[in-house]
């Protein structure tokens, strides 16, 4: 039988490919790791508990808040404030920065951007859901954490993930090394690794989209969407549509058996509806370390300047090959200046 390696060996075992950290980096993942355990607990148990449905209020986003939303929320927060090792976090479910103001976290080096529970809306009929998140170094020097902590480049990312709460409860995370997931194994409490070193296929034949939303779509999507129900034998069309409307559950699938996902501009939200800061960029830096692409249509995620918090962007995101094509779309069909 070959051994099991828990999530928290695994973290050791890197943590020298770290040579400024002092273990602050794994301890935080460590802490994301516990508090995912405990919302996993509570989403398996949704049906006999009274945290379903609705909280009563409006999120910054001005969605609908789920009960469960809160709860998440408040457990990754707690877990990253206790913790020691970050200064401030940036949460979907909230309009401003928290500050972490304790002892331990006055010297913290590292500030955290956080989904806690995305695709939320899928919560009451039994649908995955999961969490995403995005570790930054801070760059002002010292004291509470600032917002202008968060306004970094992708590409300044020491880490991201996301767990997913669905047949089983796995977390996939990298830390600009590859990426690895991890199964939670309810008979000990702990996430085992189960998918080492991932790698999405360069070229796959399912694509993810809100076709609903077809007729609100960029031209560049609407032809790309016809490429790919075209009847072509060389390129194995017409390709599979398939949509979970969580998306993290959508581009974890992709992740691994490879796939577009798309969550475009339309006439309503015509700067994109998903948030770059802890949606777009944590799933960006996955997929490239998986060896796939994301980009807004036109240009990669992780290049993009961020200047609010809760800054929206279009995402095109999988398989390399895919997302090239799809982007070929969008520049020949453009009716901007890209």
């Amino acid at each position: 039988m070959s051994r099991v390696k828990t999530l928290g060996q695994f973290i050791i075992e890197k943590q020298a490919d770290f040579p400024y950290s002092k273990g602050e980096l794994s301890r935080l993942l460590r802490d994301i790791g516990i508090a995912a355990k405990i919302v996993n607990r509570e989403v398996n148990k949704a049906g006999l508990a009274d945290i379903l449905g609705d909280a009563g209020e409006m999120n910054v986003q001005g969605e609908n808040v789920k009960k469960l939303d809160v709860f998440a929320n408040n457990q990754f927060i707690a877990a990253l404030s206790v913790g020691g090792e970050c200064c401030a976090i940036a949460s979907e479910e909230n309009e401003d920065i928290i500050i972490v103001n304790n002892e331990m976290s006055k010297n913290a080096k590292y500030v955290v951007a956080i989904d806690p529970l995305d695709g939320s809306s899928n919560i009451d009929v039994n649908v995955s859901v999961g969490t995403i998140f995005s570790i930054y170094r801070r760059t002002s020097l010292s004291g509470p954490g600032t917002q202008e902590d968060f306004f970094q480049r992708g590409t300044e990312q020491v880490a991201a993930g996301y767990v997913i709460y669905g047949s089983s409860c796995m977390m996939v995370y990298t830390t600009g090394r590859g990426v690895n997931g991890f199964t939670l194994d309810p008979s000990i409490g702990e996430f085992c690794l189960s998918h080492p070193n991932m790698q999405t296929p360069k070229i796959a034949h399912t694509y993810s989209i809100n076709e609903g939303n077809y007729v609100h779509f960029p031209d560049g999507v609407k032809k790309y969407i016809k490429y790919c129900q075209e009847e072509d034998d060389s390129t194995s069309r017409p390709y599979s549509s398939r949509y979970i409307g969580s998306c993290v559950a959508d581009v974890h699938r992709n992740l691994i058996t490879g796939g577009i996902y798309i969550y475009p501009t339309t006439f309503k939200s015509p700067k994109g509806k998903l948030r770059i800061l802890y949606e777009g960029n944590p799933l960006a830096f996955i997929i490239e370390q998986a060896g796939g692409k994301a980009t807004d249509g036109f240009h990669r995620i992780l290049d993009m300047d961020i200047k609010e918090l809760h800054q929206r962007t279009p995402l095109f995101i999988g398989s390399a090959d895919m997302v090239d094509i799809a982007c070929s779309y969008m520049l020949k069909y453009s009716t901007v200046d890209a």
